[in-house]
C-alpha cells in the first residue's frame, strides 16, 4: 500500500471540480504542494470519461429535440420505462441477497442438529439433505445480484476505490465513569 495522501478526501475534491472547470494542473499542484503528476495519476481517464458523457449527453438532447412533440413523449416513456425495470432489478436483487442470506443462516442451524460422531444416521441424513437444498436455494436467490454485480464490475471497482478507509484506531476518552448512588440522588 502506498503512502497516505498529503491532501483530504475534501481536498481531491475541490481539485477534481476545478479541473473540470478548466483550472490548470499546474496552478493547482502550486496552491496544494503537491506533484502535477500526483494529479494527474489521480484523475488519469476521469476527463475524457466525463467529457464523453456529456457530449453523449448534449447529442441525446439535440436528437430528442429534433423529434416531434408525440415522439418526445413516447421517448420520455420508454425512457421511464427503462428507468423502472432497473430499479426494480436492482430491487430484486437486493431481496435476492437478503433472502439468500436468511436461508444460509438457517441451513447453518440445521447444521448444528447434526450428530458429529455419526452424521449419517437416519436423522442426519435427512438433515444434511434438506441443508443442501436450502444451499442450493440460497445460491440461486443470489444469482441476480452477483449477476448485476458482475455486469457493473467496473462501477463497483470505481465505488470501492472512491470509498473512505475505515480508521484504523479509535480511542475513547472516559472523563467520568463513576455512577451516582441512587442514595445520594
Amino acid at each position: 500500500m502506498g503512502r497516505p495522501s498529503k491532501l483530504t478526501p475534501a481536498q481531491w475534491d475541490e481539485i477534481h471540480r476545478r479541473l473540470l472547470k478548466g483550472e490548470k494542473t499546474a496552478d493547482l499542484a502550486r496552491e496544494f504542494n503537491i506533484s502535477k503528476t500526483r494529479i494527474s495519476e489521480r484523475f488519469s481517464g476521469r476527463f475524457e470519461t466525463v467529457q464523453s458523457v456529456a457530449n453523449q449527453i448534449l447529442t441525446a438532447e439535440q436528437a430528442f429535440q429534433a423529434l416531434p412533440v408525440a415522439e418526445q413523449i413516447e421517448t420520455v416513456s420508454i425512457l421511464n420505462d427503462l428507468r423502472a425495470v432497473s430499479q426494480h432489478l436492482a430491487s430484486a436483487a437486493k431481496f435476492g441477497a437478503a433472502t439468500a442470506h436468511r436461508v444460509a443462516m438457517i441451513a447453518n442451524r440445521q447444521l448444528d442438529k447434526l450428530d458429529e460422531a455419526d452424521p449419517l444416521a437416519d436423522d442426519g441424513v435427512n438433515t444434511l439433505r434438506v441443508v443442501s437444498a436450502m444451499t442450493d436455494v440460497a445460491n440461486k436467490a443470489g444469482q441476480l445480484g452477483i449477476g448485476l454485480l458482475q455486469a457493473n464490475k467496473e462501477t463497483v471497482k470505481e465505488m470501492n476505490q472512491q470509498a473512505k478507509p475505515l480508521p484504523q484506531r479509535v480511542m475513547v476518552t472516559v472523563e467520568d465513569a463513576s455512577v451516582p448512588d441512587a442514595e445520594t440522588q
